[in-house]
């Protein structure tokens, strides 16, 4: 655990996802978790340039090859994988982008900080065979599919990027 990725505010998870510790009841990095809702609330809202912005700011706090790492990294790439396929109908990027987040998810587990990982690498599967798999996708967080609300536009506009 890093001091740097350390809050205490951070609520729990509704289940036992990878990076809880239910014996210390608090996250291994807080900070990664709280830019992981907001940025899947962000997603499921359909704002994914916000929500690529929750995720790419948290993962510059990771070093090369972490599964922190490797986990926001690709959820960077599924958000302008999705910006591409419905802001621009620019399919080609779309797969290209959802290639590379593939990669990175690979070794992610299946549950990782509340995130159904193994529904989000499923849905970018079919999405490359057929686009329209994204049509009203919603990212799974803690078993519920949320869209976001103002603290999360709040979150995102305080990035500095």
């Amino acid at each position: 655990m890093d001091d740097h990725t350390r809050d205490p505010s951070v609520a729990p998870p509704l289940g036992d996802p990878t990076g809880w510790r239910s014996d210390e009841r608090v996250w291994e990095h807080a900070t990664l978790r709280r830019a992981t809702e907001h940025g899947v609330r962000l997603f499921n809202a359909g704002d994914y340039h916000e929500s690529h912005d929750c995720f790419e700011d948290e993962w510059y706090n990771y070093g090369r090859g972490s599964v922190e790492s490797a986990f926001l990294h690709g959820m960077v790439q599924v958000a302008a994988g999705a910006y591409k396929h419905v802001d621009f109908r620019d399919d080609d990027g779309m797969r290209s982008l959802f290639r590379t987040a593939l990669r990175y998810l690979r070794s992610v587990p299946g549950d990782f900080y509340g995130v159904d990982v193994d529904d989000v690498r499923a849905t970018l599967r079919r999405a490359l065979e057929d686009p329209a798999a994204l049509d009203g996708w919603l990212i799974e967080l803690d078993g519920q599919r949320a869209t976001a609300h103002a603290a999360d536009y709040e979150y995102a506009e305080s990035l500095e990027h």
